[in-house]
């Protein structure tokens, strides 16, 4: 099952923000140095660019794959318990 460009931006943004919304982090984060908020504001910019840009395939690659990393360590870090 595939999907939309508008799904894969919502794992994303799960993924790399967490509970936060994107504007949000980009404004706390300018609120502790304004010139990493600058960058944390061009790193969101160029984020949501490259959702656009990037076929939706591609995109379900890019989340299977960190998802797969993420479980993956996931059992390393907590290993079955018998």
């Amino acid at each position: 099952m595939s999907i939309s460009k508008t799904e894969a931006k919502q794992l994303l943004e799960r993924m790399i923000f967490e509970e936060t919304h994107p504007q949000d982090w980009v404004q706390d984060v300018w609120g502790l140095s304004p010139l990493l908020g600058d960058s944390a504001a061009k790193l969101f910019e160029v984020f949501e660019a490259l959702i656009e840009c990037c076929p939706e395939s591609q995109l379900e690659n890019l989340l299977q794959s960190y998802y797969q990393q993420n479980f993956m360590s996931d059992d390393q870090d907590y290993p079955n318990q018998n």
